[in-house]
């Protein structure tokens, strides 16, 4: 049965290695008969695998295109080709597939064999990402980490370093991996906290062995892509000012980024909780509104204010 089996897995490799094969050449490497071959064809058909077969002198045997992926055999190189690929990807140099990238790098690392592996580290300690815009990268392994424990629903430990340089230790159950404006997070459950928090990627380091198993938790608004950037938004603030709107709130919420949280206070009013990194910004921000509003409780907004309109009324008089 053994025989068999690396039997068959060394005829799929050779049908992914070439386009056609003739029975007897597939015979030939193989060293048993051409029914032999015609019975292992029928055992990779019954297992998913598209072999069609043409008769005639000229026919032979071509793996094909199905229905659905059937497993694939890589040799050493194109292993190491895939794995870097995916690192590469992940790290954002195709738009739009680094989660995908990632949930099929924590695959492939469960499997890949230490020579392999080391093959890797060694590649991409070689190699230089320059990321776009100046943006601090990830290191594969603690995206594979943290992939590695999402998928295997276990607890996740690991040292964490906030915005502010503040650095502790972190306990918790991992949910989702993100990649928003060009940046990685962990949607997760602190257990320590007792609550959702949201993690940077690029500031965390796992530690091993991971945690126990958990039964995952229902996600809070039920949708990751708004709870990762209404949570990142204002986690990122540095100042942040409650202003009450005359205007309804959905056509607030229209206008201003999905970070902002907006209440309706009545049916043309609505109390808005804004944020950004300075003052300026914020005077940005309410001035896309073209809407009358009044500040509630963020002076530092409530003074630049007033500069902007003496440098407004300024420049409306020099004409």
């Amino acid at each position: 049965m053994l025989e068999t089996s690396a039997r068959l897995l060394r005829l799929l490799s050779l049908l992914q290695l070439h386009r056609d094969w003739t029975g007897p050449a597939l015979a030939e490497r193989l060293g048993v008969s051409t029914r032999t071959i015609r019975t292992d064809v029928e055992r990779l058909r019954a297992l998913g695998y598209p072999v069609h077969a043409t008769p005639g002198v000229a026919g032979g045997y071509r793996l094909g295109a199905g229905t659905s992926l059937p497993p694939l055999l890589l040799d050493d190189d194109e292993a190491v080709a895939v794995v870097v690929g995916l690192v590469t990807a992940a790290n954002g140099a195709v738009t739009g597939i680094e989660e995908t990238a990632v949930r099929a790098l924590a695959k492939l690392e469960q499997v890949l064999p230490s020579r392999l592996r080391h093959r890797v580290q060694a590649l991409t300690a070689a190699t230089v990402h320059v990321p776009a815009g100046g943006r601090t990268t990830v290191d594969a392994a603690v995206l594979t980490a943290i992939a590695g424990a999402i998928r295997a629903g276990e607890r996740l430990r690991f040292d964490y370093e906030t915005h502010t340089g503040a650095s502790s230790r972190r306990d918790a159950e991992p949910h989702r991996l993100a990649h928003w404006r060009g940046y990685w997070y962990l949607i997760a459950w602190d257990v320590g906290r007792q609550d959702w928090r949201t993690f940077r990627a690029d500031r965390m380091m796992p530690r091993t062995p991971n945690g126990p198993r958990f039964t995952p938790r229902p996600i809070p608004e039920g949708d990751v892509a708004q709870y990762i950037q209404r949570g990142v938004g204002a986690a990122t603030w540095r100042y942040s000012a409650r202003v009450r709107v005359h205007a309804s709130a959905a056509e607030v919420r229209a206008i201003l980024p999905v970070a902002v949280t907006v209440d309706p206070d009545g049916p043309e009013r609505c109390v808005v909780q804004v944020g950004s990194d300075t003052p300026h910004m914020l005077t940005h921000y309410l001035g896309l509104l073209d809407k009358d509003f009044d500040v509630l409780d963020a002076p530092e907004l409530a003074a630049h204010l007033l500069t902007t309109a003496e440098r407004f009324r300024k420049a409306a008089g020099s004409q």
